[in-house]
């Protein structure tokens, strides 16, 4: 949610900020309007209620009834008000920052910067899918007669190789020596990531709150329940300090979020059916942090600088882009992704995301931190550490070989308890 202060000094910037990210800039006039309107009632019924306690004092029966049926009148019309005020606040967007390119879509996204070797094989790369088959890793044709399209078994060494990575992120996040490196480039503390596994079920009002209920049709909703299922760890890590205070000193509070996610994946019929790159359900490790307002932007960027560890740890090649204000979210400010190379599609494509939101969820969740003697909402980042099955496609095609054993990252291999996947 914008602050109003913002809206009623800059309303014009905000409505081209609005514009650009596809919504209705005559939201802001609306606001507006119903701002002023609340204002005036308020100011009446403040005046009116000075009124009253005056006449309580006199003992004037008469004009202590006339006041009272005004306040009867009046308050009911207030509450009315300030519900359709804040309707129509919630359906603003956070605003872009400076540096996110305008553009209507994905098409308008800016590379940013690129990483790693492409890999050049002496033979004839093979999906994900092939490999997986070849080496029992992955079973989808079950899985669609039992559960449906776009869901899938891991099996055996993807299981294994599943499990490395989410010992080796835990490991690497609550490691003082890396935090405390990826922190000083970054110019925040060095305060570590705490492991969480979440709720995969979440309210449908706090969701909204996340304003990450909508698009409902991507969303499993259970109306028996008026909840729904996570499409990601922040959707239950983000509302866990609603409503409270933090003190200063013990920012900034990081998450390391691990989950089951569910999308429904609506609108993109006919898109990476093949294989597990868009499935209905999926694992992540998700990051989340609340810090103070002067070290949002720093926050981000150090999460992308983890991200980009991890991935370098595992020599996956990728590319960082900044996404347009037609390709990111509502409660976006500033809009991250990293994108991993794949052999079979000779392109790069989305492991990662980092969103910055500024204070936009936090005055929805009522989330605060004391800084001195004022008291102001918090910022908030969320990002992924590692898509699971992503993740796997990516190590499956960049580090397959041609005998068609797959080598396993040096970092993953002590959890593996080897150094290739090969077939038995």
């Amino acid at each position: 949610m914008l602050d109003i202060q913002i809206i009623r000094d800059n309303p014009e910037k905000v409505k081209q900020g609005v514009l650009a990210k596809r919504y209705d800039p005559n939201l802001v006039d609306e606001v507006l309007k119903l701002d002023l309107k609340k204002r005036g009632l308020l100011k009446e019924i403040e005046e009116i209620r000075a009124q009253r306690n005056a006449v309580s004092r006199a003992r004037d029966i008469e004009k202590g009834k006339e006041i009272k049926e005004k306040l009867q009148k009046l308050e009911p019309e207030l509450s009315e008000i300030e519900n359709k005020y804040k309707e129509v606040l919630c359906q603003l967007p956070n605003l872009p920052s400076d540096d996110t390119p305008l553009g209507a879509d994905d098409s308008f996204n800016q590379e940013i910067k690129v990483w790693g070797e492409i890999p050049k094989f002496d033979f004839e790369p093979e999906d994900h899918m092939k490999i997986a088959d070849r080496l029992g890793l992955i079973e989808t044709e079950k899985a669609s007669k039992i559960s449906g399209a776009r869901f899938n078994y891991l099996m055996g060494d993807a299981v294994k190789l599943q499990f490395a990575l989410i010992q080796f992120t835990i490991n690497e996040l609550t490691n003082q020596d890396v935090i405390s490196k990826l922190a000083k480039e970054a110019g925040v503390a060095n305060n570590l990531f705490v492991p969480m596994i979440v709720p995969d079920i979440i309210k449908a009002d706090v969701m909204k709150k996340m304003d990450r209920f909508d698009p409902i049709d991507d969303r499993y909703y259970l109306p028996e329940d008026d909840s729904l299922l996570i499409g990601s760890a922040e959707h239950t890590l983000g509302p866990l300090h609603m409503d409270e205070i933090f003190d200063e000193k013990f920012l900034p509070i990081r998450y390391l979020g691990y989950s089951t996610s569910f999308r429904r994946e609506a609108g993109t019929y006919g898109k990476d059916t093949a294989g597990i790159f868009r499935r209905h359900q999926f694992d992540k490790l998700e990051m989340e942090t609340f810090t103070t307002p002067e070290n949002g932007q720093k926050e981000q960027n150090f999460l992308v600088g983890i991200q980009e560890y991890l991935m370098q740890a595992l020599n996956l090649p990728y590319h960082l882009i900044i996404a347009a204000t037609g390709d990111m979210g509502k409660p976006d400010y500033r809009h991250i992704d990293l994108e991993v190379w794949l052999p079979s599609q000779k392109k790069y494509r989305e492991t990662h995301t980092s969103d910055y939101m500024t204070d936009y969820q936090a005055r929805r969740l009522n989330t605060k931190v004391k800084l001195g003697n004022k008291i102001e909402y918090v910022y908030m980042n969320d990002a992924t550490a590692f898509a699971m099955g992503r993740t796997i496609i990516a190590i499956l095609e960049n580090y397959q070989q041609k005998d068609g054993s797959v080598k396993i990252p040096e970092v993953l291999q002590k959890w593996m308890g080897k150094s290739e996947i090969k077939a038995i």
